[in-house]
């Protein structure tokens, strides 16, 4: 009877723990205004978005932040000229699931005063 006693205790902690998931994704939702797996896709794309700017060799696009809220991306940060700042813009829009981007990047080099 020990054996099946904590079996059948593991099997009602499991059934707890998934009713409590379930009845707390919803609160998720109203909190953010976004379902659970919106705010994984969005996670995903920023995630997405930030590798795909460090691996440009062209550009140096470290310093650049990026937040997703349901598909719309916004570049946050500063960067070496103008170029920069639209190659960002160029590679963000290259991930799947992005829908709009705000670039609110800001040029910071001498470069960006017009000649």
């Amino acid at each position: 009877m020990g054996v099946s006693s904590t079996v059948a205790s593991s099997t009602v902690r499991v059934v707890v723990a998934l009713l409590l998931v379930v009845a707390f994704l919803p609160g998720c939702r109203s909190m953010t205004g976004r379902s659970a797996g919106r705010y994984i896709d969005d996670k995903t794309i920023s995630a997405e978005v930030k590798a795909k700017l460090v691996r440009d060799r062209t550009t140096n696009l470290t310093r650049v932040g990026v937040t997703t809220v349901n598909g719309i991306v916004h570049l946050d940060g500063a960067v070496d000229s103008v170029n920069d700042k639209t190659r960002a813009e160029e590679i963000t829009r290259t991930v799947t699931g992005v829908t709009n981007v705000v670039n609110n990047l800001q040029v910071t080099s001498s470069s960006a005063s017009p000649r």
